[in-house]
């Protein structure tokens, strides 16, 4: 993996034991920057230079955490509205986005990235159905936010607005869709091929998403290229294969399932249907690791 510019001597990582966790642990060790791990319980295999365990929302583990890091990359989540009440998915996740960033931010560290997600929009998890704005995708759409999980992330899209008002600190939220492994990496898992199979086979239930993934390593990229942004500030951006999974053109796939929302521009070929400049210009980041439409 090639130096990152101005890099940061220690990163905290949130949520370590997670699949973009391993990921970014695997993506720092190959940069030769040391790691803090946080995480609920000790799997055993972190590949992280320090484990600390506790929740996110302990304000006192997350200085713990905190000691001699100059980066965090926050993914600790309950990571869709059904894997805990409302209360828990809601409150837990804003809850652990303010304890680590307001931390962080009074001890003194001043970048951060952290996983906000696709579903900040609101469309997939939506209680009653709803349609995108438009196409491509863009952080700029309002959002239909009606259930927790997606409520979480836009909050913590303003908690990272209120973190660079109070402390001067950059943080980028990264908005990631479907995110695995294609088991090529030890350690790093084969998620995405099963995700991928899924969404191919019923591609009307993931229409939401454009049909998007991310590869982990991909991911693990994303987030450590968001601790040097070329600009400072607080903001918010779709990182995202730059083709879909389908083997079909993508103008296609929208005419099929998503034929009254309007393009705001041509979408070419199998193009994701999902502004990705603003990750470009802002982080020069762009994935690697495309899936062949013909692939099983």
């Amino acid at each position: 993996m090639a130096p990152i510019p101005d890099a940061p001597s220690r990163v905290l990582v949130t949520g370590a034991a997670g699949t973009i966790g391993r990921g970014v642990l695997w993506a720092l060790r190959r940069a030769g920057i040391a790691s803090t791990a946080l995480v609920l319980d000790d799997p055993g295999d972190l590949d992280a230079d320090r484990v600390v365990l506790g929740t996110a929302t302990d304000r006192d583990r997350v200085r713990e955490a905190l000691d001699g890091a100059d980066a965090v990359v926050h993914l600790a989540a309950l990571a869709a509205p059904h894997l805990g009440t409302a209360d828990d998915v809601f409150g837990g996740n804003t809850a652990a986005t303010f304890t680590v960033l307001d931390a962080a931010g009074r001890a003194g560290v001043r970048r951060a990235a952290i996983a906000s997600s696709i579903n900040a929009l609101g469309v997939l998890y939506s209680p009653v159905p709803v349609a995108p704005a438009y196409f491509p995708l863009d952080v700029e759409m309002p959002t239909a936010a009606a259930d927790p999980y997606s409520l979480s992330k836009r909050v913590d899209e303003e908690t990272a607005r209120a973190m660079h008002r109070a402390y001067g600190m950059d943080v980028i939220a990264l908005r990631y869709p479907m995110t695995g492994g294609l088991g090529q990496e030890p350690g790093l898992g084969d998620r995405l091929l099963g995700g991928i199979a899924n969404g191919r086979a019923n591609p009307a239930a993931v229409a939401a998403d454009g049909w998007s993934y991310l590869e982990v390593r991909d991911a693990a990229r994303a987030a450590l290229a968001a601790l040097s942004p070329r600009r400072r500030g607080a903001f918010a951006v779709h990182v995202a294969a730059p083709t879909t999974y389908l083997a079909e053109p993508t103008e296609a796939a929208l005419d099929q399932y998503w034929p009254g929302v309007p393009r705001r521009r041509a979408i070419p070929g199998r193009d994701v249907p999902i502004d990705l400049r603003p990750a470009q210009d802002l982080l020069a980041f762009r994935a690697e690791h495309i899936v062949d439409p013909e692939s099983d």
